[in-house]
């Protein structure tokens, strides 16, 4: 009967203690849907750069930095706000000119975002063509055409990037939805780190800028895909900074 109780007793402590212990699986949860969140994103950028009809190869060697936002969703309620999560990266050195670095986490956010064919899902790519635009949105939120100047970026590898629009805007947009790829204008819709996914996916609260552009954090292997991409399709920096 002693033996029953003290097993009893033993059991029930146990219990108790695990309510108040650490529960390492939520942390791991949200890490790991953020590690997913690269991963996807470098798929996103290999389908778009293998497609015939892609980036211009001479856009993509004047940006500083990209953005993938995969699976934007437009919500079915009010203005047709939007909601997507996605990942900036950089040449990294203070004059873009060395390897792609580490992903920061980023934040698409805005209304009537013009998604394709009625498209609830849609893939967005963002070229941000200089330092000023690729260092704003890096320490703020950043409303596009406002704060920052974009368009509609030309697409085809024989398409002509020179044009006015092209050279003065600081973001160039892309969206690719039901298999369709297309320049798109993402005017008023702002872009941000998302800096509480820098914190759960590095483990400190480092600024975004830091991440990308100083080397604070190794970049985890599920970027290896989306550096290596870029670092094989676009190595040099070759905009014109006179």
């Amino acid at each position: 009967m002693r033996k029953i109780v003290a097993v009893a007793i033993v059991v029930s402590l146990t219990g108790i203690v695990s309510l108040f212990a650490p529960q390492p699986t939520r942390a791991a949860d949200d890490k790991r849907k953020y590690l997913d969140r690269i991963e996807n994103s470098g798929v996103v950028m290999k389908e778009i750069l293998d497609v015939p009809d892609d980036i211009p190869q001479s856009l993509l060697d004047k940006a500083e930095c990209v953005i993938i936002f995969p699976s934007v969703l437009k919500a079915a309620f009010g203005i047709g706000a939007s909601y997507g999560r996605g990942v900036m990266t950089c040449r990294s050195g203070e004059e873009f000119e060395g390897p792609w670095g580490a992903p920061s986490m980023m934040a698409l956010e805005g209304g009537s975002i013009g998604f394709q064919i009625g498209a609830q899902a849609t893939d967005f790519v963002l070229l941000v063509m200089n330092d000023r635009g690729a260092s704003s949105i890096l320490s703020s939120k950043v409303k596009l055409g406002a704060d920052a100047s974009a368009a509609a970026g030309p697409k085809g590898r024989d398409a002509e990037a020179d044009t006015d629009v092209t050279m003065r805007a600081e973001v160039l947009s892309y969206s690719r939805a039901r298999g369709l790829f297309a320049g798109i204008s993402l005017e008023g819709s702002t872009v941000r780190p998302d800096n509480d996914g820098n914190e759960v996916l590095y483990g400190a609260r480092t600024p975004a800028s830091d991440i990308v552009l100083k080397g604070a954090v190794p970049p985890p292997k599920e970027a290896d895909q989306l550096i290596s991409l870029l670092n094989k399709r676009s190595p040099h920096n070759v905009s014109d900074r006179k």
